[in-house]
């Protein structure tokens, strides 16, 4: 192997264990978030990404612009599923929990939905009036999902999935936090 290629590699591997790779906790978006437990789900998958791979994924997608700046803005993504294998009820209140312990640390629910059974929670922390994460956090009687997305957002960045899931209420008219 050439010294020139045995410096890069170095370069490389420097640069991966510094704290881009994973979603860090030191961002204004990261949610604090429990653990659901361990008697009533079995967590099926875990990611974390950090600013690393996000920047590194926002080049490969050059043909949709749009994607591309929401992937550079983003300080980290991180998504736990679990399945359900106890008692769905006492997962619902763990789910609960967690929003009440966001709300006390400054996280703003903007949606909240419970019926049949399924519990869906959607959290943003605003920063003088900048969105700097969103939470999502549900279950039904199967499966339960949290999801963390941190760095600056704009509301008119979710226009088109607002439109692909058949939203209502136009992002525009979506209230200032």
């Amino acid at each position: 192997m050439k010294f020139s290629h045995l410096i890069s590699c170095l370069v490389v591997c420097v640069s991966l264990t510094g704290c881009g790779i994973t979603a860090s906790s030191a961002s204004d978006g990261y949610a604090d978030l429990d653990s659901l437990g361990s008697v009533d789900v079995e967590q099926t998958m875990s990611l974390s990404l950090g600013p690393t791979l996000l920047k590194f994924a926002s080049m490969s997608v050059d043909h949709d612009p749009d994607t591309k700046i929401v992937l550079e803005g983003l300080d980290g993504v991180r998504v736990k599923t679990y399945d359900v294998v106890g008692n769905p009820a006492r997962v619902g209140e763990r789910i609960d929990r967690m929003s009440s312990k966001l709300q006390e640390q400054g996280w703003m629910p903007i949606v909240w939905v419970r019926e049949h059974n399924e519990r869906t929670v959607m959290l943003v922390k605003t920063v003088d009036e900048r969105i700097l994460g969103i939470t999502v956090l549900n279950t039904d009687l199967r499966e339960a999902v949290v999801i963390n997305v941190m760095g600056e957002l704009r509301p008119e960045m979710f226009a088109e999935t607002m439109a692909a899931l058949d939203v209502d209420a136009p992002v525009e008219n979506l209230p200032a936090f």
